[in-house]
């Protein structure tokens, strides 16, 4: 549904403004622990709207340097842990300090960042407190623009993320025929005036100069930077920020909204026309466009040549109004039916309803047919399991009373049974009946028995006998016909079949006429390219088979377990909306399940055979205490795996090219790098990524796979103390290397 957006000038409540403004003073709210909840951040920022200029003003020192922005930027920061102090306890900075010097302008973002590496080729990372300062301003320009942004916007935003695009995909967008995606020259680089651009856009509706000077001082630190035409958005590298992600939803917006006015004049062009049954099809031109983040695709369901203009008008805005440099090569148009498109990591074709939703095939009729046949049977068998024991239960009944008449005048008993045995009777005859009138066949055999060849129906024969016998007996006639005559349920039942073989048919009618007509977008994952990054990584041999990981023997049983675990289920989290799920799911429970099973037996120089019979199948380990675990998806939750709740789940990428070795280290405890974890019982970790131990650069696109991004070099050989929990949710990859501070860490010889 296109809808415009009116400009509504914001008048917040005196009454709140005034409350609002009080609590974000430095000693009003100081002692409390709670965060703030959405509601509450979105009327603390609409405090500082002045409805007659149309903007926010003065965010930085009054929203963002507020203690309550600033402890909800740290729960946000904060990952998941058992046993998690309180923010207010925390040991690793003042946040009425870093308010402070926020307020009085004197916060210094250069000297909150850490260089790793030497030379030319250095990253650049920031710190926990840099961080805090990032999320606090991705909150405050989320909850200005994020209601502003365009419908087909995903990515960066609360409930918009892949899943929700690829549900848009599937059943919003009808007959699609030409459809382009946008291609940016890989690294193309977002430099000074793509900044002065970006804030320009912050400058029309924010009039806060000291917060556009930190946004500008955190792209010439590095620490926040944009790379188009590169997988490294949504990847959770450490050189990653959500910030990052709105900026850049920003900085199209204006992009977005040209093309929404584009699809709401294209729409009044071509209304919709309701069809009747015996009327003209009619397919009109319509304009479909999703842009997650900087992946940008528009369809089409009109002529090649609207597709041409627009695929013309695309270029010239991004090139000319953005500023970006758009790969022509990559951006061509392509047809939906014939030809597939990556998108987000998947691929897209337009193919006709049945191919989505295939009718049975004949293997699958023979097995319906056959299991309802067995289902027959078995109900014949329990019919006749029941009357067996109702006869044997009957007889006992009968004989025991037999007995007790034989042996006295009459019955006597402590117990009045009389009731119980004429339920039970009653009830036996009640379903005998139902039974006996169910079945078409037995009623018409006793109808024709009772009712046919009998000499009281001549006219000669009824004139010469008491009339009361022949009343008697027509009235047993009506009876007969009453409840025997089968004709009226029979008629029913040939009308009963008759209506579903009509619906069967209308059905077939139906879906040939939409498989004629109508093209819907289908979505499948990479086969082709999680199998050659299967085999790069070290899954299985040239030949497909799968085949141990060496590097990983180093590691503890459940940590080598965890880390397989993690992979597949990223994998399945993220390809479960996919119309190929089904083989996403084979190379799970194949691939890295039994090159996990050989990596155990290579680690204890053992067999495959003696690896299963140990942890079995299901990758089973048990803990100190003795208690059995599982980390690894079994093979019967893999099976019952489909489509879950619309998310935004990270590609495997980071987990596929990471790999921690546990030191052994007499060096003193180190506090955990996990966002504001203040244990110390830790173990030191030394970073290993495969892609330099496969000698493989993500600028090599001959040996690296299209698509697939990889953690920054300059963090190999790195050393990272991680507590139980938070290693544990690191190898099964609910938090990345954006979730952990990696500024801290250790030097170990």
């Amino acid at each position: 549904m296109l809808r415009r957006i009116p400009n509504i000038p914001l008048r917040p409540n005196p009454s709140l403004c005034k409350l609002l403004s009080s609590s974000s003073t430095p000693n009003s709210t100081s002692n409390s622990p709670h965060p703030l909840s959405q509601s509450q951040l979105n009327s603390l920022v609409l405090t500082h709207y002045t409805p007659h200029r149309g903007k926010f003003t003065n965010l930085l020192q009054n929203v963002v340097a507020s203690h309550p922005v600033l402890l909800t930027a740290s729960h946000n920061l904060r990952t998941a842990a058992h046993n998690a102090p309180s923010l207010l306890d925390s040991n690793h900075f003042s946040l009425h300090e870093m308010g402070l010097h926020l307020r009085e302008n004197r916060f210094d973002v250069a000297a909150s960042t850490v260089s790793v590496g030497t030379g030319q080729s250095y990253l650049v990372l920031p710190t926990l407190k840099l961080k805090v300062l990032m999320e606090a301003i991705r909150l405050v320009l989320t909850a200005i623009y994020d209601e502003r942004f365009a419908t087909f916007s995903y990515g960066g935003r609360v409930s918009m993320g892949r899943h929700t695009a690829v549900r848009y995909l599937k059943n919003s967008v009808v007959n699609p025929t030409w459809w382009f995606s946008v291609g940016f020259n890989s690294g193309a680089e977002f430099g000074a005036r793509h900044v002065d651009k970006l804030c320009f856009v912050l400058q029309q509706k924010i009039d806060d100069e000291v917060l556009i000077r930190v946004i500008k001082a955190l792209f010439e630190c590095g620490v926040v930077r944009v790379e188009l035409g590169s997988c490294w958005f949504g990847r959770g590298f450490p050189d990653e920020s959500g910030l990052s992600a709105v900026l850049l939803n920003i900085y199209f917006d204006g992009f977005d909204k040209q093309v929404q006015e584009m699809r709401l004049r294209k729409n009044e062009e071509n209304p919709r026309i309701e069809v009747k049954e015996d009327g003209v099809l009619f397919k009109p031109a319509k304009i479909y466009a999703v842009r997650y983040l900087d992946e940008i695709l528009v369809i089409t369901s009109g002529s090649k040549m609207l597709a041409v203009e627009l695929r013309n008008w695309v270029v010239e805005y991004l090139g000319g109004s953005l500023e970006l440099m758009v790969d022509e090569m990559r951006t061509c148009i392509h047809s939906a039916v014939s030809e597939k498109i990556d998108f987000m990591g998947m691929e897209l074709q337009a193919v006709p309803p049945s191919v989505l939703r295939p009718t049975m095939s004949e293997k699958a009729v023979r097995a319906r047919k056959k299991y309802l046949r067995q289902k027959e049977v078995r109900a014949l068998e329990l019919k006749n399991a029941r009357e067996r024991n109702r006869k044997k239960l009957g007889m006992k009944i009968m004989s025991h009373v037999f007995n007790k008449l034989k042996t006295s005048d009459r019955l006597k008993s402590e117990y009045r049974i009389e009731n119980e045995v004429r339920e039970i009777f009653s009830t036996w005859a009640d379903e005998v009946v139902q039974e006996f009138l169910g079945s078409l066949d037995e009623r018409w055999e006793w109808y024709r028995k009772l009712s046919a060849g009998t000499f009281l129906s001549l006219r000669h024969i009824r004139q010469q006998l008491p009339e009361e016998l022949v009343d008697s007996y027509d009235k047993f006639q009506e009876q007969v016909d009453k409840h025997l005559n089968p004709v009226r349920e029979r008629k029913a039942r040939e009308e009963e079949e008759r209506r579903v073989i009509e619906e069967a048919e209308q059905k077939y009618a139906k879906r040939t006429v939409e498989d004629l007509t109508k093209v819907c977008v289908k979505v499948d994952a990479p086969i082709e390219v999680m199998r050659k990054a299967v085999k790069l990584i070290g899954f299985t041999n040239p030949m497909g088979r799968p085949r141990p990981i060496t590097l990983l023997t180093a590691l503890e049983d459940a940590d080598i377990i965890k880390w397989y675990a993690g992979i597949g289920r990223r994998w399945l989290d993220f390809y479960c909306c996919c119309h190929n799920f089904k083989m996403v799911k084979t190379i799970v429970s194949y691939h890295l399940r039994f090159s996990c099973i050989l990596t155990l037996a290579e680690k204890h120089e053992s067999t495959k055979r003696e690896a299963m019979q140990h942890y079995t199948k299901d990758l089973k380990v048990f803990d100190i205490n003795g208690n059995e675990e599982l980390f690894f998806p079994t093979e019967r939750e893999v099976k019952m795996m489909g489509d879950k709740n619309l998310s935004d789940p990270k590609p495997v990428d980071g987990a596929f090219s990471l790999a921690l070795i546990r030191l052994a280290s007499d060096e003193p405890p180190y506090s955990c790098v996990a966002h504001f974890c203040d244990r110390t019982d830790t173990i030191v970790y030394r970073v290993r990524l495969l892609q330099s131990q496969l000698n493989v650069t993500p600028l090599d696109e001959k040996k690296l796979v299209l698509g697939m991004g990889a953690i920054n070099e300059r963090l190999h050989l790195k050393c990272f103390p991680l507590c139980s929990d938070h290693i544990h949710e690191l190898y099964m990859g609910r938090i990345t290397f954006q979730d952990i501070d990696c500024t801290s860490f250790v030097d170990v010889d």
